[in-house]
């Protein structure tokens, strides 16, 4: 279940969600110095650490997921922001240096597929960055922040689905140290927990972080796989099939009376009309002898 984007939004602007994505930061400038000249994406919900990059990227994208909704960004600016399917992105092969994913791979319906599309459109040796809720964190178990819902990893299962993809892990890091309560806000006490705790408890993280290289000496055959989602437009004509015109018999029709109840009828149900009616083959002529049709003799129906 992806979460809303106006909640992810609103989550960010309160003291404790600006903490959060200070602790994130920090931890992405250690690993990514700049990305000077380079494509980058944000894939998920990437909106407060896209701005760091941006003044020194050739082009920054925002693919947001369509079960969470996008919002507009930058603000006061040209859109850069796309809806988009998470297992389908609309890009071209290698077309993107870095990806920055987060806020997608515990919501999403098979990380294994998200991750496999994600090498799909990352150049020969590009780096992708990703960050998922820690299962021993106290952040996964408070549902009030983002980190609370969707699916927690482990380092060892975030390893393994990353080489599944063709992906290989090359540093971890690890942010949000302190507990994910706005009690400690009025203290001051976050940073100074912050930092403790990347020294003596980096194992009970909220968050864990992970930057992969796309690997390139291992192919994967191409195989042909079928869309998810079947996209069907609003208001669409429907198309009903032709009748198929008999070409074997000629059926008569007859116009009965509305009431069929005062008509004479025989021992077995017949209207008088319908037993005086034989179905000719077409192109016969008309035989007024019955017995050419012994099989469908009037007098036998009785």
């Amino acid at each position: 279940m992806y979460g809303d984007v106006v909640e992810l939004r609103e989550f960010y602007r309160t003291p404790l969600g600006r903490l959060a994505a200070e602790s994130i930061t920090m931890a992405l400038s250690a690993m990514w110095a700049e990305a000077k000249g380079e494509r980058l994406a944000g894939l998920g919900y990437c909106v407060p650490w896209l701005d760091r990059f941006r003044p020194d990227t050739e082009r920054t994208l925002a693919l947001m997921p369509a079960q969470q909704g996008a919002v507009e960004w930058p603000m006061g600016e040209a859109s850069a922001t796309v809806l988009v399917h998470d297992e389908q992105l609309p890009l071209a092969d290698s077309s993107l240096d870095r990806i920055v994913m987060i806020h997608l791979l515990e919501h999403s319906e098979s990380p294994l597929d998200s991750l496999k599309e994600a090498w799909r459109v990352l150049a020969p040796g590009g780096k992708l960055f990703v960050v998922v809720p820690n299962r021993r964190g106290v952040w996964a178990r408070f549902e009030h922040t983002p980190f609370g819902t969707g699916r927690p990893f482990s380092r060892g299962q975030l390893s393994h689905l990353l080489r599944e993809s063709q992906f290989a892990p090359t540093a971890w890091s690890d942010a949000l140290h302190f507990p994910p309560s706005r009690r400690w806000l009025r203290f001051g006490m976050s940073r100074s927990m912050e930092r403790l705790g990347r020294r003596f408890w980096p194992i009970f993280s909220g968050v864990i972080m992970v930057e992969a290289t796309k690997r390139m000496y291992e192919g994967l055959p191409v195989r042909a796989r079928q869309s998810r989602r079947v996209f069907v437009p609003a208001l669409a004509p429907r198309v009903l099939p032709a009748p198929r015109e008999n070409r074997h018999t000629e059926t008569a029709i007859f116009s009965l009376h509305r009431d069929s109840s005062r008509r004479p009828r025989s021992r077995n149900g017949l209207d008088e009309t319908c037993r005086n009616a034989i179905c000719i083959p077409a192109g016969a002529a008309p035989c007024p002898n019955k017995q050419a049709y012994p099989g469908r003799n009037p007098a036998s129906w009785t």
